[in-house]
């Protein structure tokens, strides 16, 4: 039986009780049994919505959690996105950032100070006003270190954003954002920041209500009502199974929002996807690991499969605090037997592109440097330098990578290529999506699967995760080089100079140092029918806000027989 979340609350609650009951008096297993239909009441007691949603969205793994200070998952910011927004939001057809919950705002002249105009009628779902005092909060919230953001880099642009969560400054109120009135924000940058806007779109900076979070503490996402500040509400949250919003009729935007209730399937399974996508029971698969790999050379063929490029990397990581992956001798040694075309060609056969570099190539003013190729011999000979010739007394380690069967084949292919190049053993470590980020943040894992989309247009989106300070690095690398080159870039208002900056300190992540190795990008696909939804425009970002899609009228489900 699946409970929505406040049901569920109810029912941990109950049995709580009942269990602290036991303790006098034994509880009869009748009793227990019964339980569930003694509480059928609770699940019945939400407000009617339709059995079936306008809109049937498969969107992936089951999300980390809804809060917009700490998620990191492409899917977690699909959902996150469409619950609360910042002071901009992105435009639906070209993914630019446009007014969001400020309507309007202003930038010196040397691109160091934005003054944000809040809308007036912007609300919460549950009536409270939306002021700036929320906006500085919700910065403040991602910035302070006991939150533990993994994105709270995003605001280290901010004066003193970084000295505040680093602990070198304990004072929120020397952090550069502040509200001048109840609907009046302003923000004070460390430098021109081009992208700040984009920024501002991105779900972690998003405003979250302190009201419900002083009060619930990091329950506040379960405890219904939950205040959100964008476009839909939350409905239910049923765990493994599916996430349903509907209509924020508070948002200030809400005569544009399309489709009344949308649900979001949590799925790891290509050919349960498919299957529920063939079959009707599904409107659109936004995800390309939820494709079936095997039948990606028919469904390309398909008119409901449309292609697109994005930016975005596949990648691995080494846990560098561990030996011998602190060696660069051994790093580079890997990364050379690794065949990438091998992994495009027989695994992935979506259209990626082996990636030597880590930026995406399509980015303005940005033309990234080259990395490594495939050279199993030097590879060999690194390994006997770093003292493991033949592969002889390498320890046996680890892959670490999260459940999906496109990376479960490309987990084997680099254990084949790693046994046969190097004569070295390495053993699969696969981990449900919320486990495997843990032990990422942990640096609990020697080698690990991962993964990596641009949150915006501007190559500062792949590079500024590998600074020391930034909760996304999860290598345990640090360069005191590479931060100063990558800071120094976004000083820069030349962009050309800019470009000089940023390409030395990809050189460093890629060629010199290589705490990561890039395997591929990512070819975009989708699947939905445009005959029956419309608002779905490519972007190199790969996001699509859900209030701008809607079936059309009159239009009939996908088949299988078509």
């Amino acid at each position: 039986m699946k409970f929505s979340t406040d049901a569920l609350l109810s029912f941990k609650r109950a049995f709580r009780f009942l269990g602290a009951s036991c303790a006098v008096r034994p509880l009869p297993l009748l009793l227990l049994l019964l339980l569930p239909l003694l509480l059928l009441p609770l699940l019945s007691a939400r407000p009617a919505v339709p059995s079936r949603a306008d809109l049937v969205i498969i969107n992936g793994a089951e999300p980390e959690s809804l809060d917009p200070a700490i998620i990191t998952g492409q899917a977690d910011g699909r959902v996150v996105r469409a619950l609360f927004e910042g002071l901009t939001r992105i435009n639906p057809t070209n993914a630019a950032p446009e007014p969001g919950l400020a309507h309007r705002w202003e930038i010196s002249p040397d691109g160091t100070t934005y003054t944000f105009h809040l809308r007036t009628n912007a609300a919460w779902s549950t009536g409270q006003p939306i002021t700036a005092e929320d906006v500085v909060y919700s910065w403040i919230r991602v910035l302070d270190p006991n939150t533990a953001a993994d994105y709270a880099g995003q605001l280290f642009f901010l004066k003193n954003g970084e000295e505040f969560n680093s602990g070198r400054i304990k004072d929120p109120a020397q952090v550069g954002v502040r509200a001048l009135d109840a609907h009046t924000v302003r923000a004070e940058l460390t430098g021109p920041t081009p992208f700040f806007l984009d920024l501002c779109a991105f779900p972690t900076l998003a405003v979250a209500p302190k009201f419900a979070i002083e009060k619930h503490g990091d329950r506040w996402v379960v405890m219904p009502p939950m205040p959100v500040s964008g476009a839909y509400e939350l409905v239910e949250w049923r765990l493994q199974d599916r996430i349903r919003v509907r209509r924020n009729p508070r948002y200030w935007d809400a005569a544009n929002v399309h489709s009344s209730v949308v649900d979001f399937l949590s799925m790891d399974s290509p050919m349960t996807a498919i299957n529920l996508y063939l079959t009707g029971r599904a409107d659109i698969i936004w995800d390309k690991s939820l494709v079936p790999g095997q039948l990606m050379d028919a469904l390309r063929r398909r008119p409901d499969c449309h292609t697109f490029d994005y930016l975005g990397t596949l990648f691995y990581r080494y846990n560098v605090t561990r030996k011998p992956f602190d060696d660069v001798r051994v790093r580079r040694a890997l990364a050379l037997a690794v065949d990438k075309r091998r992994i495009v060609e027989k695994i992935t056969r979506g259209g990626e592109r082996v990636a030597a570099h880590f930026t995406p190539r399509g980015m303005p003013v940005y033309d990234p440097p080259a990395g490594l190729d495939y050279d199993p011999d030097q590879a060999r000979k690194l390994l006997a330098q770093a003292g493991f010739p033949g592969g002889k007394g390498f320890p046996v380690f680890q892959y670490l990578f999260n459940t999906g069967k496109t990376d479960e084949q490309i987990s084997v292919e680099i254990q084949a290529m790693w046994q046969r190049e190097l004569g070295i053993r390495m053993e699969l470590r696969q981990a449900e999506w919320k486990v495997y980020l843990v032990a990422l943040r942990a640096l609990d894992y020697d080698v690990g699967r991962s993964s990596w989309v641009g949150d915006y247009n501007d190559p500062n989106t792949f590079l500024d995760m590998f600074m020391s300070n930034n909760g996304n690095n999860r290598t345990g690398w640090k360069s005191t080089r590479y931060d100063e080159l990558v800071r120094e870039g976004n000083r820069q208002t030349d962009p050309r100079l800019r470009e000089k900056f940023l390409r030395e300190a990809e050189t460093l992540l890629v060629r010199d140092e290589l705490p990561i190795v890039p395997l591929y990008f990512y070819a975009g696909i989708h699947f939905y029918d445009s005959a029956r939804i419309e608002g779905i425009h490519p972007n190199l970002i790969d996001e699509h806000p859900v209030y701008a899609i809607r079936k059309k009228r009159g239009s009939e489900p996908v088949s299988s027989n078509r």
